[in-house]
């Protein structure tokens, strides 16, 4: 009988220790600076002027767990023309203080817990707030649940993060970016069919994962009007889980609505017997047939780092 009260005192102390150690938080520091550039758009190499987190579209990715402090920094250079700002979906704060604009060469700083789990856009909130958004200034934060991974929200075997975007014409009126007028293409991650080999000879990158495996993808989009209906040709999603959080569960979904500024993460598991290839499309044509077509290739050759060690965002 002693015996097994020590065991039952050890076991419970080893679950304490564990669970503190799930679910203790940091202080993650996050430097962030807004550069205006001319931007690769494409696969064959051709530049249009953006507005960029980072000199990148989408911005760095930010990654936390549920219940750390984001210490925020963000630098407008001295040599941008425009203010800028920060709107981290992520966060809860006050829109006039935190969100608030700079002016070229000055700083914002502020902090904000990430009590809510899931995946989340961020994007540049000042004044026209399309344009900017429009011109290429969003970028991604996962938020890990502080449970980390279940039965209901397994581990995947590659991870990886898609943006899509809007490509307006060089020298749209900022008026028009909020009337979606003078579109010309959809980005995947900054580029028009980034990661569709078959529809741009020019594309050099896709997907990939081994036959068999299970791949998450952490969608978002932020395209200024538009909804996305996210669909894997030739797959199913095996789960859906809405804004990323893992109570948020659909199962066996063919196509699913993202709305603008919104986000999702998608769960998709290749045959394990074949080679097979998904080509994940926004299924609203005309926003696949220019440019929101990825490519995610399941064979026995993929890269053992691809949606690995940090490489969710192919560049």
């Amino acid at each position: 009988m002693k015996n097994k009260t020590v065991l039952r005192s050890i076991t419970l102390a080893l679950g304490a220790l564990a669970m503190s150690a799930v679910v203790q938080a940091e202080v993650v520091k996050v430097d962030i600076s807004v550069i205006e550039k001319d931007v690769v758009i494409d696969n064959a190499g051709n530049t249009q002027p953006m507005w960029t987190f980072g000199g990148e579209i989408p911005g760095p990715l930010v990654r936390v767990k549920q219940g750390d402090t984001v210490d925020f920094t963000m630098v407008n250079g001295k040599d941008n023309k425009e203010s800028h700002s920060m709107d981290f979906h992520a966060a809860v704060v006050d829109v006039l203080d935190e969100f608030a604009p700079v002016k070229p060469g000055k700083t914002k700083a502020f902090k904000f817990e990430a009590n809510h789990p899931g995946v989340f856009i961020y994007h540049c909130g000042s004044d026209a707030m399309s344009e900017h958004i429009g011109r290429g200034m969003y970028g991604v934060i996962i938020v890990d649940p502080k449970e980390g991974y279940s039965a209901d929200y397994p581990k995947p075997d590659r991870e990886y993060v898609l943006v899509q975007g809007d490509l307006f014409k060089e020298g749209t009126k900022t008026e028009d970016y909020t009337k979606n007028e003078g579109k010309q293409a959809n980005l995947i991650n900054g580029k028009v069919f980034h990661y569709d080999p078959v529809h741009d000879a020019n594309a050099s990158l896709a997907l990939q994962s081994n036959p068999g495996e299970l791949v998450r993808i952490f969608f978002v989009n932020a395209q200024v009007t538009d909804s996305v209906a996210f669909h894997p040709i030739a797959g199913i999603w095996d789960r859906v889980y809405d804004n990323g959080n893992p109570k948020n569960i659909s199962h066996g979904i063919q196509t699913y609505m993202v709305a603008p500024a919104h986000a999702a993460a998608f769960d998709i598991v290749s045959p394990k017997d074949r080679a097979t290839n998904n080509a994940i499309v926004d299924h609203q044509m005309k926003n696949a047939l220019t440019g929101a077509i990825t490519v995610l290739m399941n064979n026995d050759e993929a890269d053992p780092k691809m949606g690995r060690e940090g490489n969710l965002i192919l560049r």
